[in-house]
């Protein structure tokens, strides 16, 4: 269904208007402001907004993705368990995650502009790394790391994925999933630098000066971030007709513009969230799993630190490419059947990575990891764009601050719980038990809806009729 306008009006002559522009509003009441340019609003074209989230995002990518490998030095310099190294990073994750709903909210509200949040987090970056570095216990190191660093770290990610998605509404899917890429490959030389060149001798400097380049890429980065208006859409593209053609006539056809721009209360009650929610915790789960113990487990097979080493760098770099082809891939083929498709993947991976560790099959061992990297990571882009494709880019920031939310659940279940599933039960039952985790988040994608969306009955019975925000 096409819908008509309903309303229009020119804001060109107002004082708070420095460009023309103007507002339409389509059947449901939804509303789209219209007629200004990326460059007008920005000063330089909107592709800089890709670039610049992108290259912070790179920047963080060290806390999570090289932490694996670090462990062993920490747990040595420090005088500190297996168990308890992986529960700072628990305690980050945590953080990470939980910061992305209340800062949401205050940049909604006006208090934290975009370029506050990125320079908050930067700082706070830096003192996660200085704590961590110079920890005197684990108390400690997971009051700076975890806390510090992972509030510092979760402002930066939260911004940069929101920023993506008002920026490109009519196109979000391999945007989104190009900027989150960054989040995993950048960590790419820190963990070969942690297994090769980070030892019990040199942690302190070498921490330190990661968190001073963490500071320096995120800082110069986040200065230059602005969002856009609130409604905007881009000139290019009529939101009422979709006139466009090419991909982005393809995008919309398969990822429709929401309904209505819910607020975070009228998402949560279509039932929507909740579920999204509870995929993306096992789905994460299972992803910090992976992430935390692939080095041990390929260390405790035999395999040496060459292929530990490769096998988790492979994981990054596919977990992060990853995340934009299938962003890409979303846009052409739909982006709920995209997520089922990365749910069952990451069960297969899981399988897969405990049997070549099993036979010790150091080819198949890196097959298998590819493919865990590549699901690992692509389902976080999904989400990311599911939500404004579901509820608008009004209140993207919160929306998607409550879905991401489940990722400090699961960094619990996959870093401090997952330590404590090898203990007990070996990597054979805790591998077993994430291979089972993800074929559960494959079965929850299936009843994702979007809320209000007319099904196909009244798209050919009762064309025009719309759906109220909350109506699911």
């Amino acid at each position: 269904m096409t819908a008509e306008p309903l309303a229009e009006r020119g804001a060109s002559g107002r004082a708070d208007a420095p460009h023309r522009y103007r507002e339409i509003t389509d059947a449901r009441g939804r509303v789209y402001r219209v007629g200004e340019s990326d460059r007008e609003i920005l000063g330089r074209p909107r592709w800089t907004m890709v670039v610049l989230p992108w290259v912070a995002m790179i920047a963080i990518s060290v806390f999570e993705y090289a932490y694996g490998a670090a462990e062993d030095t920490l747990s040595a310099a420090h005088h500190w368990t297996s168990s308890n190294t992986f529960w700072v990073l628990s305690v980050w994750i945590f953080f990470q995650a939980g910061v992305s709903f209340p800062a949401g909210k205050l940049r909604e509200k006006g208090v934290l502009t975009s370029r506050a949040a990125m320079v908050t987090g930067a700082v706070l970056s830096l003192l996660g790394f200085v704590s961590l570095s110079h920890a005197p216990n684990v108390a400690a190191a997971m009051a700076g790391f975890g806390l510090l660093g992972g509030v510092g770290s979760g402002l930066i990610y939260s911004t940069c994925v929101n920023m993506v998605g008002k920026w490109y509404p009519e196109r979000r899917g391999g945007k989104t999933g190009f900027v989150n890429g960054g989040f995993a490959y950048g960590a790419v030389p820190f963990i070969f630098l942690f297994s090769y060149g980070f030892d019990t001798s040199n942690y302190r400097v070498v921490l330190d000066l990661v968190g001073l380049y963490v500071l320096a890429v995120t800082l110069v980065a986040g200065l230059f971030f602005k969002d856009p208006p609130k409604n905007w859409w881009p000139a290019h593209v009529d939101p009422l007709r979709h006139g466009a053609a090419g991909r982005t006539a393809v995008a919309l056809a398969k990822n429709p513009p929401a309904t209505a721009q819910f607020t975070p209360g009228e998402a949560l009650r279509t039932g929507v969230v909740p579920l999204m929610w509870v995929c993306m915790l096992c789905c994460a789960g299972v992803s910090i799993f992976g992430i935390s113990f692939q080095v041990p487990f390929a260390k405790e097979m035999g395999f040496g630190p060459m292929i530990a080493a490769s096998s988790m760098g492979v994981m990054s770099v596919i977990n992060g490419t990853g995340r934009g082809v299938v962003g890409w891939l979303s846009d052409r083929l739909g982006r709920r059947p995209t997520l089922t498709y990365v749910c069952l993947a990451l069960s297969v991976a899981q399988f897969g990575v405990l049997w070549a560790g099993e036979i010790r099959n150091q080819p198949l061992f890196l097959v298998f990891a590819f493919l865990s990297g590549f699901a690992g990571g692509a389902f976080y882009p999904l989400f990311a764009a599911l939500v404004p494709d579901y509820f608008g880019e009004n209140n993207n920031a919160s929306n998607y601050g409550m879905v991401y939310s489940a990722k400090l659940v699961s960094g619990l279940f996959g870093g401090g719980v997952g330590a404590m599933v090898v203990h007990s039960w070996g990597y054979v039952g805790a591998y077993t038990t994430a291979g089972a985790v993800s074929l559960l988040a494959a079965a929850l994608s299936l009843l994702l809806r979007q809320p209000g969306a007319p099904t196909a009955r009244a798209q050919t019975g009762t064309a025009g009729l719309s759906s109220p925000p909350g109506a699911s």
